[in-house]
């Protein structure tokens, strides 16, 4: 046992004491070293750790501040007491000197956090003692001509500790004035211009400026909604019964109306046309006056008329008949004029034909072989005829034409001709 108990010792010295012990040598060497060399470049240690005081002090605290957009820098000097307001730029601010607040110049909203948009609770009470929720908005900003006066006494949450109690103050009894259905609907815009009116210079006095008040969506409470529904139903039915009766009594009204002016329509008709027929009477009469003479001058215009047309016809017959014989005169005396030509043209013709026969005969009978030919030409158009003598036994056709003379009897060999020239044309 206490071989081991002085093992363990031993491993206990070795491993943790002697190093623990040398470790701590080392660190008081280095310490007196670093003592040493401090204590003799003292002074540049001393205005190192100044400058590193400083820097650090410059950090945590800028000397300079910048005025973001949508808002305003106000500088307050704590020696003088003055105040300067920046709304734009980069403004000097020493520590210790000046202390330096941003505000907000955008227009700023206040709800309730009890409103009814928020909770559904009912903060608000009507003078009937009933529990409502309004939905109030209300729009402010702060007094940019009074900043420089008002931001010693601002606080550092100006909507929950300045807006927040002065609007509760005025909202609350306001509230309790009205009854529920003046707050609903009735007298909303006279309640907000109220607020508006008496929020408006308390918001004054404290530096800020109230842009707008708004009354929202409103809670009623559950069994008034009931009732309300119901009786605003019942007044619906009961103005619809209304409007329904002034309906008919207006239809009443207006068929006695459509009645009364038919009648005085009819009348006024009836003595229109009584008016129109006597009007027509009496233009009738006049009419008749000036018809009756201009019928006479008419009948004695149409027997005038006839008897010019009567004239007329007897003229046009005498006429015609005075042509029909004027004609008949003339179509004999054409006619026998006609004949006096057919006569003497068929003298002439005569008295040509028998010149021409006679001479038909003197050529006939001087040339016999011309009837053949005539014969020949009349049988048709397409033979063609020589006339010449038959030639000897034993000697060519048209040795004839050529001037013998040999032939006898020439009409007989110009017969013979014609008739093999018939022959072959066949």
């Amino acid at each position: 046992m206490s071989v081991r108990l002085d093992t363990l010792f031993e491993f206990v010295r070795r491993g943790f004491i002697e190093p623990l012990s040398w470790l701590g040598g080392l660190l008081v060497a280095f310490l007196r070293s670093l003592t040493s060399s401090l204590w003799r470049f003292r002074w540049r240690v001393l205005i190192t750790a100044v400058l590193v005081l400083i820097v650090y002090g410059l950090y945590t605290h800028p000397p300079f501040a910048s005025v973001r957009r949508g808002e305003v820098l106000v500088r307050t000097d704590a020696l003088d007491g003055s105040v300067s307001v920046y709304t734009s730029g980069t403004v000097l601010v020493l520590p210790g000197i000046h202390q330096v607040r941003c505000y907000s110049v955008r227009d700023q909203v206040y709800r309730s956090s009890e409103s009814a948009s928020a909770t559904g609770a009912a903060p608000f009470q009507s003078v009937e003692g009933l529990s409502i929720g309004v939905d109030l908005a209300i729009r402010w900003t702060v007094d940019l001509a009074r900043l420089p006066q008002m931001s010693k006494e601002f606080p550092d949450n100006i909507s929950a500790e300045l807006v927040a109690p002065a609007i509760q103050g005025i909202v609350y009894p306001t509230f309790a004035r009205y009854s529920v259905r003046e707050i609903f609907s009735q007298r909303r815009t006279e309640i907000q211009q109220e607020l508006f009116a008496q929020l408006k210079p308390k918001f004054t006095a404290m530096g800020l400026v109230l842009r707008e008040v708004d009354i929202g969506k409103v809670d009623l409470p559950p069994d008034y909604r009931a009732g309300l529904e119901k009786l605003l139903a019942e007044e619906l039915e009961t103005e619809k019964i209304h409007y329904s009766l002034q309906l008919k009594e207006a239809q009443v009204k207006q068929q006695q109306l459509e009645a009364e002016a038919d009648k005085v329509r009819r009348q006024t008709a009836a003595e229109a046309a009584g008016q129109e027929q006597v009007i027509a009477a009496r233009a009738q009469e006049e009419t008749m006056k000036h018809i009756l003479p201009f019928k006479q001058k008419q009948i004695e215009q149409r027997q005038l008329e006839a008897e010019a047309e009567k004239v007329s016809r007897i003229r046009t017959a005498e006429g015609a008949a005075e042509a029909r014989r004027i004609e008949a005169r003339g179509e004999a005396d054409s006619r026998q004029k006609l004949a006096d030509a057919e006569a003497y043209r068929l003298d002439l013709v005569g008295k040509a034909s028998a010149g021409q026969m006679e001479r038909e005969g003197a050529l006939v009978e001087r040339y016999p072989l011309l009837i053949q030919k005539t014969l020949a030409d009349k049988l048709s158009d397409k033979v063609q005829v020589i006339i010449a003598p038959l030639p000897a036994a034993g000697k060519f056709i048209g040795s004839s034409l050529l001037g013998d003379q040999s032939v006898a009897n020439p009409v007989e060999n110009a017969a013979a001709t014609v008739t093999s020239q018939l022959g072959g044309s066949r």
